[in-house]
């Protein structure tokens, strides 16, 4: 799959941050993103995929734009490059929203930070952005194999229940990626023993990790989630390239 970035602004931040505001070619259409570029000696590059566009999520989610910071800012020495972008139906990104297909999204947006960066690259996603992040990096399709680049998921506030539906992931069973779950263990959309659960029946290498006294959305404690995330991606380091 081909990707594109017609109309690239760059932006600057306060600080060393740039932002890169483009279109980026899905499968169903051209995608809005925001890259906040990194160090130019950064050792990976991520993408962090945003919560259900019909609850509200969009790019610019808190919970995604503090995950990105963790990633991006200086202040938890990784500085890495990072990709948000809308699924397909949100905001200016085109397409209409299915519920499964926006791992192709994903998918999209992976091979255009390969293209940009050929780094190892980090998958994130918040909630609905997680299990689409889980999809594309751990249920591959002989149409779209998980591209060999991705080296790590990072499933924040991982939904295991919601809307009267309950989601196990089995397919992750044999998934041998680095796998981080980040959630909070007053998490209405993914109870403790849940959580548990799905960790327990997922491939090796993996943790979980549940913030004390945070919600789904990590309310008044999305500071101990950053550190959490940038104390398990820095231990990652020593992937090979």
């Amino acid at each position: 799959m081909t990707s594109t970035s017609p109309s690239v602004k760059p932006v600057t931040e306060p600080g060393r941050t740039v932002l890169r505001s483009f279109e980026l070619k899905g499968p169903a259409g051209n995608l809005e993103a925001i890259l906040n570029t990194g160090s130019p000696n950064a050792p990976f590059a991520a993408v962090v995929c945003h919560p259900h566009p019909s609850r509200g999520g969009n790019l610019h989610n808190k919970v995604v734009y503090h995950a990105m910071k963790a990633i991006n800012s200086p202040d938890w020495g990784l500085e890495c490059p990072v990709l948000r972008f809308n699924f397909r139906g949100t905001g200016m990104s085109e397409g209409v929203h299915d519920g499964r297909a926006e791992a192709g999204d994903v998918l999209a947006a992976i091979h255009w930070l390969e293209n940009e960066y050929n780094l190892p690259i980090v998958v994130a996603g918040f909630s609905f952005g997680a299990a689409m992040s889980l999809y594309a990096c751990c249920k591959p399709s002989a149409d779209e194999p998980t591209p060999k680049i991705v080296r790590a998921v990072v499933a924040l506030g991982l939904p295991t229940q919601a809307d009267g539906h309950n989601y196990r992931y089995a397919f992750i069973a044999g998934c041998s990626l680095p796998k981080l779950f980040l959630s909070g263990d007053q998490d209405e959309f993914g109870s403790v023993a849940d959580l548990n659960q799905v960790a327990a029946t997922t491939a090796e290498p993996k943790k979980l990790v549940l913030i004390p006294g945070a919600d789904h959305f990590f309310s008044g404690r999305l500071e101990a989630m950053q550190n959490a995330l940038a104390g398990w991606l820095r231990e990652q380091l020593s992937w090979p390239k």
